[in-house]
């Protein structure tokens, strides 16, 4: 028997699920999916038309890490192509605008989910929205301020005697924006957790048990993504992480779904 669903939210009715109530039909996901987007776009474009302005003072500012660890190699930044400076500048405006919109894109990815979600959980779409602009920020943060300082100059130390470094400003920006971004997304692991937990998947338990492991791998990723020689610039990458998998500890003992005794097996006879 083909469900009744409200005529104007397509939303199926008279159902007990409360996620099934609220399951939407394809075609509305895609209304609702071109919706927010439509609205992400609108507001990062308007952020940007204000940030194109200010694309210099940016540029100053995202260029100065790299600029300092050319200093003792006697390096500089060059433009290699005559439309490289514009196209750098709507480059730098674009993330400098994505990154001011972050607050209203990750809410109307949030309204995307929310369908998909009980009641309950959607009460919180909201916080989460909040959590997932602060741990997007604080990971942008720590990559600019706390990895950028180490990572550009043992990068320039390790090349060939009597090479000249002059790096393609292209180059720095495309280098710089997917570290920057990549150290946003990593800083989502309590969100992670949320979801995980949700559907069954873990409960702290597991994370607990599992955290030897887990603290082996923050390190290992430390390593990988400081290349410093020294430890304590891997110490500095590891202990956020670190410190955000305890986060996700608290986010796996509120939030799971997954039971902590799973049934025990009856005896065939």
């Amino acid at each position: 028997m083909t469900p009744l669903r409200d005529p104007e939210t397509g939303f199926v009715q008279g159902s007990d699920d409360p996620v099934e109530a609220f399951r939407m039909p394809l075609m509305q996901h895609l209304v609702e999916l071109r919706r927010r987007l439509i609205i992400s776009l609108a507001a990062t474009f308007l952020c940007m038309c204000v940030t194109y302005f200010y694309a210099e003072q940016i540029w100053t500012f995202l260029a100065e890490p790299m600029n300092e660890a050319l200093v003792k190699h006697n390096g500089h930044l060059i433009q290699l192509d005559p439309l490289e400076g514009f196209t750098n500048q709507l480059r730098v405006a674009g993330l400098a605008g994505f990154l001011i919109a972050s607050p209203i894109v990750t809410y109307q990815v949030w309204k995307f989910i929310a369908p998909g979600l009980y009641p309950k959980e959607q009460k919180v779409i909201v916080p989460l929205a909040m959590a997932s602009t602060f741990l997007f920020a604080l990971g942008i943060t720590f990559g600019y301020f706390g990895v950028f300082k180490y990572a550009f100059p043992f990068f320039l130390d390790i090349t060939y005697t009597g090479v000249e470094a002059q790096i393609p400003i292209n180059t720095y920006l495309s280098m710089a924006t997917n570290m920057l971004l990549a150290f946003g997304l990593c800083f989502q692991l309590p969100i992670a957790v949320f979801f995980a937990a949700r559907i069954g998947l873990v409960h702290h338990r597991d994370m607990i048990g599992g955290f030897r492991y887990a603290l082996v791998g923050i390190l290992v990723i430390a390593a990988m993504m400081t290349p410093g020689p020294d430890i304590i610039s891997q110490l500095i990458m590891a202990l956020p992480l670190t410190l955000l998998y305890i986060v996700g500890i608290g986010v796996a003992w509120l939030w799971s779904t997954k039971p902590l005794n799973p049934p025990a097996e009856v005896a065939k006879p």
